[in-house]
């Protein structure tokens, strides 16, 4: 990795977007940004390619977890929060659970085999009532909207929702690709509120959910995800760049099958 870092100066510089700023004025960011790798800060500006092939690979992030709560891990280079290129957050339409479509005058439909991912968001073993969760993830070929080519103009797979009063969100999507050099997963970001999450906030944690080799190796079977066969075959969850450290409290669990669509569920400790 160190063959990569262009140090802080050049984080910095890259990585302060709108919620950087925001988050360096609260006290709060500084540590997130001096562990980000220069590989992530790089990606900036980078047009991600298209047709399935693999996006700049994510790097941990950096700071202690406490033990017992998720951890900390990097929003990639495609967020879409405003901190790397776009802005989905702020757009009218972005609160929603079915985010298998595009909003806002774009029109496509991500296709794939159907998912259901429910998060369960708790603090000290309690419900978070209240609290907002951004969720995104690749599509089929491994593309990431608002970023790769051919699905700049779209934001289909990328959604935010209120934890009701049992701190519990859904959303409907579909079963994310495996791209070259990642495991199969899901990013999302916790924010204290509706408002925080859809008014320029900061959020209180990003990190990632990944999926079980046996359910990944089911879906990819089904027609569209051929590529994601290939790439799986060379991954494990103890190699992966984000998730080698430990992947006990992200990893979902996982039930249903290819005709009728999964659920993953995955409970939240912050």
């Amino acid at each position: 990795m160190n063959d990569h870092d262009r140090g802080l100066a050049f984080d910095l510089s890259s990585l302060m977007g709108r919620r950087g700023v925001l988050g360096l004025l609260g006290g709060t960011a500084l540590a997130g940004l001096v562990g980000c790798s220069g590989e992530e800060a790089a990606t900036g500006t980078r047009t991600p390619p298209g047709n399935g092939t693999a996006p700049p690979p994510d790097r941990a992030g950096g700071g202690t977890t406490p033990e017992g709560e998720i951890p900390d891990e990097t929003a990639g280079p495609y967020p879409g929060d405003g901190s790397n290129g776009p802005d989905v957050l702020t757009r009218s339409g972005i609160v929603r659970s079915d985010i298998r479509s595009s909003f806002g005058g774009a029109s496509g439909t991500a296709e794939g085999v159907p998912l259901t991912v429910e998060l369960t968001l708790t603090d000290d073993g309690s419900p978070l009532a209240g609290a907002a969760v951004y969720l995104w993830h690749c599509d089929r070929d491994g593309n990431y909207s608002l970023y790769s080519e051919g699905v700049t103009g779209e934001n289909y797979l990328r959604g935010v929702q209120k934890a009701d009063k049992k701190g519990k969100v859904k959303f409907t999507s579909i079963f994310p690709a495996c791209y070259t050099g990642r495991w199969p997963h899901i990013h999302f970001e916790v924010y204290a509120s509706l408002k925080a999450a859809t008014t320029a906030g900061t959020p209180t944690k990003t990190t990632q959910l990944a999926f079980p080799k046996d359910v990944c190796e089911a879906v990819y079977a089904a027609d569209g995800y051929s590529q994601s066969v290939r790439n799986l075959s060379g991954l494990s969850l103890e190699t992966d760049n984000v998730f080698s450290d430990g992947h006990d409290l992200q990893l979902a669990t996982v039930t249903g099958s290819v005709s009728r669509g999964y659920e993953a569920a995955l409970d939240v400790p912050l």
